[in-house]
């Protein structure tokens, strides 16, 4: 597995594309905290309204290269450890800091990290067929949440207090030792096809209706939920990430996938989103969304782990800041992994499912104001925590300015203040934005955030 933290690097760093929000290769949503659903427009509107498609009067042909986001923040640690899990991942840990890391981590919400980028998206308005987008996406997320016994173990290895503490014919089962943990990571590879179209149009009443499908590419998967009396876990992993299986691989039943060039998938699904969107009199503007509807069936590299006896780790825990991969090894498929993983062929596992409603108020082409609410439908990795809830507003001092902003909460995140800047004219725009403010220099709660996209175009219509 030497390979996966440079891979998660090229995530965060690059434009490819950790918990899931599909709106942060949207600079343009970002900067209002993520609050999109009456907002986007164009090849924007995938994945979040494709209703809105249907709309008129924008432009005729739009499109993108390369318009990405990330984010990674944390409600238990403070901002210097976060820091260097990201970018000192090679420094070693202490026995203090350890320990250090061992209270921080103990919190059902540690470790949040996400990435998305549309690395070319296209949207064309057509006569009578209405808008029609299409886009590729890859999209990474990450959750970790621990109780004591999981966050104890994962850095203190063998010397963690419950080996330490428990008599030899006192070994609890994992459903007992590690209730309350959490551990996701997906990376998933997307191409799009979105469309909308004007149902009804009257003067003062507008309706439009949309759908969107997805070929979606699994390149990996962990998804460990454990709470009492009930394990979930399960890993499917590309080659690409180098995963020492050790015994497993002789296993007759174990899908071995070889090492080969590329994001190789060891997945596949599809999903569908279906959307309306509604224009009342001359400001109001209304919408409803569910995305993400489908599934993915895992076969590549497929382990899974049922109940089972807490197995002692023969090393210490994690031994550096690169934290990401190390604890993969501990509780994914590791040669001292936490869990006896078992082959298995097939896995069929739920997209995460949303549904979006927002309201807008459109005051004037210079302003715009808006509500957003999302709601998770499913526990996936890769889904929202919680509900997201968001305010957020567009304002343009000039014609070729535009400034973003709001509040919003949730989704496994504090309240956050965004901020968004873009430079733009009938034809082009650019921009960058944040997701929080304050979580960029604030110790506690801190939440390290960027979008940007620099090639993006509108032709033939006014820029919004």
């Amino acid at each position: 597995m030497k390979h996966c933290v440079l891979l998660l690097a090229a995530a965060l760093s690059l434009p490819l594309t950790l918990r899931a929000q599909n709106e942060l290769s949207n600079f343009t949503a970002t900067g209002r905290g993520g609050v999109a659903t009456t907002f986007a427009t164009d090849y924007q509107a995938i994945g979040i309204n494709p209703a809105n498609l249907g709309r008129v009067g924008g432009a005729k042909v739009a499109f993108t290269i390369g318009e990405f986001g990330v984010g990674a923040g944390s409600q238990s640690l403070e901002r210097r450890q976060l820091n260097r899990l990201l970018f000192q991942r090679k420094e070693t840990l202490t026995p203090d800091g350890k320990r250090e890391l061992a209270r921080a981590f103990t919190s059902d919400n540690a470790l949040n990290l996400n990435a998305d980028a549309t690395t070319l998206a296209v949207a064309v308005q057509l006569p009578v067929v209405g808008g029609v987008a299409v886009s590729h996406r890859v999209r990474t997320t990450a959750h970790v949440g621990l109780n004591q016994n999981a966050a104890e173990i994962a850095f203190l290895g063998r010397n963690a207090p419950i080996y330490t503490s428990a008599s030899a014919g006192n070994v609890p089962l994992v459903t007992e030792a590690l209730a309350g943990t959490d551990l996701q990571f997906a990376l998933l590879n997307e191409f799009n096809l979105a469309w909308g179209t004007r149902l009804i149009d009257q003067s003062l009443f507008q309706l439009s209706a949309g759908a969107g499908y997805r070929y979606v590419q699994g390149v990996g998967i962990i998804d460990i939920r454990v709470q009492p009396g009930s394990l979930r876990a399960y890993t499917a992993m590309s080659p690409v990430f180098d995963i020492d299986y050790g015994s497993v691989m002789n296993n007759p039943g174990f899908n071995f996938r070889a090492r080969a060039d590329g994001l190789q998938p060891v997945g596949r699904g599809h999903g569908f989103d279906l959307g309306l969107a509604v224009e009342a009199g001359k400001a109001l503007r209304l919408g409803l969304a569910l995305t993400d509807l489908g599934h993915m069936t895992w076969e590549g590299n497929l382990l899974t782990a049922n109940d089972q006896k807490l197995k002692r780790l023969n090393s210490e825990g994690i031994g550096s800041y690169n934290f990401i991969r190390e604890v993969a090894d501990i509780f994914a498929s590791g040669t001292d992994s936490l869990f006896q993983y078992t082959p298995g062929q097939e896995r069929r596992a739920s997209l995460p499912t949303k549904l979006r409603t927002g309201v807008g108020v459109r005051v004037s082409e210079f302003f715009e104001a808006g509500l957003d609410v999302t709601v998770p439908l499913n526990t996936v990795a890769g889904n929202l925590p919680t509900t997201f809830v968001g305010v957020g507003v567009d304002y343009k001092p000039t014609s070729w300015v535009r400034l973003s902003s709001g509040l919003s909460g949730g989704a496994g995140y504090g309240l956050s203040v965004p901020l968004g800047f873009t430079i733009t004219n009938p034809i082009y725009e650019i921009g960058i934005s944040t997701r929080d403010v304050a979580g960029l220099l604030t110790s506690k709660n801190p939440y390290l955030s960027v979008a940007a996209g620099f090639l993006r175009f509108k032709l033939g219509g006014k820029t919004e």
